[in-house]
Protein backbone atom coordinates (compact mmCIF):
# COMPACT_ATOMS: atom_id res chain seq x y z
CA UNK A 1 0.00 0.00 0.00
CA UNK A 2 1.44 3.28 -0.94
CA UNK A 3 0.48 7.00 -1.52
CA UNK A 4 3.76 7.65 -3.88
CA UNK A 5 3.01 8.35 -7.28
CA UNK A 6 6.29 7.36 -8.25
CA UNK A 7 5.24 3.38 -7.76
CA UNK A 8 2.53 3.98 -10.20
CA UNK A 9 5.40 5.03 -12.67
CA UNK A 10 7.23 2.01 -12.10
CA UNK A 11 4.28 -0.13 -12.15
CA UNK A 12 3.23 0.98 -15.66
CA UNK A 13 6.97 0.29 -16.94
CA UNK A 14 5.98 -3.09 -15.85
CA UNK A 15 3.86 -5.59 -14.60
CA UNK A 16 6.89 -7.81 -12.94
CA UNK A 17 5.91 -7.00 -9.30
CA UNK A 18 3.86 -8.12 -6.28
CA UNK A 19 1.00 -5.40 -6.93
CA UNK A 20 0.54 -2.20 -5.87
CA UNK A 21 -2.46 -0.68 -3.41
CA UNK A 22 -2.47 2.73 -3.96
CA UNK A 23 -4.60 5.73 -2.20
CA UNK A 24 -4.22 9.34 -3.45
CA UNK A 25 -2.73 10.89 0.27
CA UNK A 26 -5.65 12.98 1.89
CA UNK A 27 -8.02 11.31 0.11
CA UNK A 28 -9.17 8.48 2.28
CA UNK A 29 -9.30 8.35 6.34
CA UNK A 30 -7.23 5.36 7.79
CA UNK A 31 -10.35 3.00 8.20
CA UNK A 32 -11.54 3.73 4.52
CA UNK A 33 -7.90 2.57 3.79
CA UNK A 34 -8.04 -0.46 6.27
CA UNK A 35 -11.40 -1.60 4.67
CA UNK A 36 -10.37 -1.21 1.01
CA UNK A 37 -7.37 -3.75 1.94
CA UNK A 38 -9.10 -5.92 3.87
CA UNK A 39 -11.71 -6.51 0.63
CA UNK A 40 -8.53 -6.35 -1.30
CA UNK A 41 -6.88 -9.04 0.70
CA UNK A 42 -11.04 -10.97 0.74
CA UNK A 43 -11.03 -11.13 -3.02
CA UNK A 44 -7.74 -11.25 -4.77
CA UNK A 45 -5.39 -14.45 -3.62
CA UNK A 46 -1.40 -13.14 -3.76
CA UNK A 47 -1.07 -14.84 -7.17
CA UNK A 48 -3.85 -12.61 -8.65
CA UNK A 49 -2.90 -9.49 -7.34
CA UNK A 50 1.25 -10.43 -9.07
CA UNK A 51 1.35 -7.24 -11.23
CA UNK A 52 -2.04 -5.68 -10.50
CA UNK A 53 -2.65 -1.57 -9.54
CA UNK A 54 -5.72 -1.38 -7.32
CA UNK A 55 -6.83 2.05 -6.62
CA UNK A 56 -8.38 2.80 -3.77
Amino acid sequence: MTHDDDFLTIASLSSEHPGIAYCKQGTRSIGQIIEALVLIYEVYTPDEMVGRVEFL
